[in-house]
């Protein structure tokens, strides 16, 4: 038999391992940096000595990769939350605007997929339902990667969408919204009493893609908290017992970040959760027509390459939101 605190000893070691890994990549993104300075310089002096325009294009290049690999590390310094280091639990809902918001659901799915790619992060999928006609209904997905939540918390919130719809015969721009909701992956047991009368508990067959028992037990999971609404679904799992598991963690989690809101007080604040997808409650528009166009309502943010975003490349939104979270919560912390 394992000696007593053996599970909480080998947990403790891990975290120090997984912390001494980031200290080290960290240590090794410094030099890298340090090299490409000198290496920049280098090239700087041999373009004035040799009189050489032709460098200019190289040390450009050069410099954009620089700027790219510092953002990163200096981002890491805004992620200070006490559970930004952990996998993160996306869970997309489409709102207002039909099958066009469907397919809206399955657009930001793909964006978050090809964002956790570029990362080198994994993608988990926990429960997924497809739109009437096109597109995803609804999705719950997991990251894991390194500060995967620390990340993408700046993505919770409304998403809306401006484009003239393929799903519209007239042709005619139509808009539609996505709620985003994120949370940790906390895998320690959380110390959050849940009471078997505040919930119920539905069993139901999953409906994606996941092996042979997909599609013929009811294997999947619905989990209902009555005094707060909160619903957790998880149907990747091989067993039931399993996606009952994983759908109670994710319960604790959200009751959890709820308390500590209720606790500061800012509603919005920790999960960003908001009652209405539609008008007046997005963080993020994205414009196809008449003009091309993100912006950020929270940090006022914005880039015509739309494509790019669509295609994973949201960095620069998630480094505003956590510049201005920091200024933001800057003030509460010298009072």
């Amino acid at each position: 038999m394992e000696e007593p605190g053996f599970w909480d000893n080998a947990e403790a070691s891990q975290m120090k391992m997984k912390e001494l890994k980031g200290l080290k990549d960290d240590m090794e993104t410094y030099q890298s940096l340090v090299s490409q300075m000198e290496d920049m310089e280098t090239m700087i002096e041999m373009g004035y000595e040799e009189q050489d325009p032709d460098l200019i294009p190289e040390i450009q290049e050069m410099l954009d990769a620089f700027e790219e690999e510092f953002e990163t590390i200096r981002t890491k310094t805004l992620l200070s939350g006490e559970y930004d280091g952990e996998n993160a639990i996306i869970k997309l809902n489409a709102g207002a605007g039909g099958t066009e918001a469907c397919d809206w659901c399955g657009m930001l799915y793909r964006m978050y997929t090809r964002w956790a790619e570029k990362k080198g992060f994994s993608i988990e999928e926990l429960d997924y339902l497809d739109g009437d006609e096109a597109g995803v209904k609804s999705v719950t997905f997991q990251v894991n990667g390194d500060n995967a939540y620390g990340l993408l918390k700046s993505e919770k919130g409304v998403h809306r969408l401006v484009r003239i719809s393929p799903f519209n015969a007239a042709g005619k721009r139509q808009t539609s919204f996505v709620s985003c909701d994120v949370m940790p992956d906390i895998e320690q047991d959380i110390d959050i009493e849940v009471k078997d009368e505040d919930i119920r508990i539905d069993t139901y067959r999953s409906s994606g893609a996941g092996g042979q028992h997909v599609n013929k037990t009811s294997s999947a999971i619905r989990i209902t908290h009555f005094p707060t609404g909160i619903v957790v679904t998880c149907q990747n799992e091989r067993s039931q017992f399993q996606n009952k598991d994983k759908a109670m963690q994710m319960l604790k989690a959200k009751l959890f970040l709820l308390k500590q809101e209720e606790e500061e007080q800012k509603l919005s604040g920790i999960r960003g959760e908001v009652t209405d997808i539609a008008w007046g409650h997005q963080i993020r528009s994205y414009v196809l027509q008449p003009y091309t166009m993100v912006k950020d309502l929270r940090t006022n943010y914005e880039t015509g390459n739309v494509d790019a975003v669509l295609d994973g490349g949201i960095d620069q939104f998630i480094n505003a939101y956590l510049k201005w979270l920091a200024l933001s919560k800057k003030p509460a912390q010298e009072n």
